[in-house]
Order: C-alpha cells, then structure tokens, then sequence
C-alpha cells in the first residue's frame, strides 16, 4: 500500500488548546503523524511516496473563498499586530447575534475573521498552519489519485486533519476538509458516485455539511453519541440528507464503552449499505481515537478491534483511500493505524 507523506505537517506545532474555557497543552500535535509514519516503516507491505501538489482549485471548489484567504493571510497579520504566535477567537458570530438583521459584511479585521470563520477554541491559528493545511490535502488528493490510477487502496498521512472543516468554518483542529475535498474532486472529475465513511470517534460534522443535499456522495458516519460528544449539536440518527441528498447521509451514533464486537457489528451493517449505493470509491475517514485509552474519547476498541474494521472495508471489494484524522494516544496511534490498514490489506500467503 501506498503511504503518502509529506514533512510540512510538522510546520502546524502550536502549544495550546483552549478547553472549556481553560488553556491546556494540545492533543493535535506533530508526534502524531510522526509516531504513525515509524510504525508503518516497520511493516515493507507499505511505501512512502510523496505528496503532489495540487493548487487551490479543488480547495475552492469546497471552502468559501473568504475561508481561504483568511487562513493565508491571517497569522502574519495577527502576528505582526500582537506579536503572539498562537491565536484564538475573541468573539464568535452566533446566530442570536444578528436574529433578525440579516447577515453583516464579511470582516476585514483579522481579530474579529477568527470568530467568523473559527466555531470554537480548541484550533489555535499558529505560524505555519496554511501551509500545512494546504500540503495535507495535498496528500489527500494524491492518495486518491493512487487509486484512481489502478491500485485497489492508498493512505494518506494527513495532518492537520479535515472532517470538522465545513464550507464556511474551521474548528476541532481541522482547517480544510481533506476527506470532502476529495470526494468532490472524485466525483466532479470522474462522473461517479463516492462515499466517505468516517470512523473518527467525534461526529464529521464539516464533512456531512458539504454534501447534506447532495445524492452524489453518501456520507455515513460512526461516532460517539452528540448527547455527550463534540462537536456537539450535529450527528444524530435523524440526519439523513436534505433535498436531492435525503437519504444519502446515514449517522450511527454510539454509546460510551461501546466494544469491539458491538462497532464491528455496527460497522457491517453500514457496509452493506454503501454496497447498495454502488460508489467507484470508498475514502475513510479514520480517526483512531475510538481506542480504549484515547484522553479525550469514550469508546473502548482494541487494537485488535481496528483490524477486524479494516476487513470488513476490505470485504466490500472496492477502491479505498484511508485519510487520517483524529487519535490522541501517543503511545498506541502508530499500532492502531497499523491494524486498521492491515486488516484493509489482503490477507498474506
């Protein structure tokens, strides 16, 4: 399988996440992807190749041009005003807030473009973050062009993740939506139907947004119960599609200390049913942060968990690019994702 990296994630590196109104260490941070990449070079089933550079074009077909050009400019801005190096949103534009007037002009004032374009605090805008940003979904393009030249599966190493990132926002760490991104250039590019299926713990709200009512690309998503876990407001049941989309987005949300057999189980269903909606490819959306020990999760798969997921995707006998997205276990990321791909992996003779 091919692994698509690229060093430039190590240029996104803040320090701090503001959780629950209290400043704490971050949980997304370089040694991440770091930790996955030494465990995959362990393993000669998986090669390193490098990311191609795509240009903003599939970006803009996703993000609004304001997102964009906020994220490039921002920092430098910010940064020469105040001379910090990590910024927050000040103040956030709620809908309460103008109930009634109509919308307001875009911000020209960086300070208030963080609370505009950001929905929350735990995604710090730091010095190097676009450019990170842009070579992660880079990477993203490049292992779906992978597949889409012949191979049967392809990884991109992504960070900063994407799936929190809708059309018009940034949150959770994630800047410019990969998975989406990709879907949409799949599927505009090629004239054929894709899922994105998301196994990240915490619900892909950005990624159900952009294609709520779209039948193109179905998006079905396992992940904790919004009642108890971010991103909060968004990943219940009843959200099935809007429009031409209904019945496209398909949301299992799940209890906490939800086990192995339980998700696999979960997992097999949902499967069946992105058979049924015939897609030319499967891009995953995998977070490992479901894991028994991740600090900021509640579900308790296993290691061996993660295998068994990766072949019930590898039954469906279709195209599959793996994106990555969240897990916070340091110590036990580069071995879950290593499962994972391997279960995707045919089985060895």
């Amino acid at each position: 399988m091919d692994v698509v990296w690229t060093d430039l994630h190590r240029l996104h590196s803040p320090q701090h996440e503001i959780n629950m109104g209290q400043p704490i260490p971050t949980y997304e941070k370089p040694s991440r992807a770091e930790t996955i990449r030494e465990q995959l070079l362990t393993d000669d089933r998986f090669r390193f190749v490098d990311r191609r550079e795509y240009g903003k074009g599939p970006i803009e077909a996703v993000h609004h041009q304001g997102l964009i050009a906020f994220l490039e400019s921002a920092w430098k801005e910010l940064n020469a005003r105040t001379g910090r190096t990590e910024f927050f949103p000040e103040a956030m534009l709620h809908p309460g807030l103008r109930a009634g007037m109509g919308n307001g002009p875009l911000p020209t004032n960086a300070i208030a473009g963080l609370g505009y374009w950001c929905y929350e605090t735990a995604t710090p805008l730091a010095e190097g973050t676009y450019e990170a940003s842009r070579a992660s979904v880079d990477v993203a393009l490049t292992a779906a062009q992978i597949v889409l030249d012949g191979a049967s599966t392809s990884y991109g190493l992504c960070r900063p993740p994407g799936h929190h990132a809708a059309a018009d926002v940034f949150g959770g760490f994630c800047f410019f939506n990969n998975a989406a991104i990709v879907a949409n250039h799949v599927a505009a590019t090629t004239g054929t139907k894709v899922t994105v299926l998301d196994v990240d713990y915490h619900h892909g709200n950005g990624t159900q947004q952009i294609f709520y009512d779209r039948d193109d690309v179905q998006f079905v998503s396992l992940h904790g119960d919004p009642e108890r876990a971010y991103p909060w407001y968004i990943g219940y049941a009843e959200e099935t599609g809007a429009g031409a989309g209904r019945g496209s987005t398909i949301n299992v949300p799940l209890a906490a200390e939800t086990e192995d057999d339980y998700y696999v189980a979960r997992l097999a269903d949902v499967a069946e049913k992105i058979a049924a909606f015939r897609p030319s490819m499967v891009i995953v959306s995998l977070g490992v942060d479901t894991y028994w020990n991740d600090p900021i999760s509640d579900l308790a798969l296993t290691t061996e968990g993660y295998r068994r997921c990766g072949e019930v995707i590898r039954a469906l006998g279709l195209p599959t690019v793996v994106l990555q997205e969240g897990g916070y276990d340091i110590e036990a990321i580069g071995r879950n994702v290593h499962a994972w791909l391997s279960g995707l992996l045919p089985a060895q003779v």
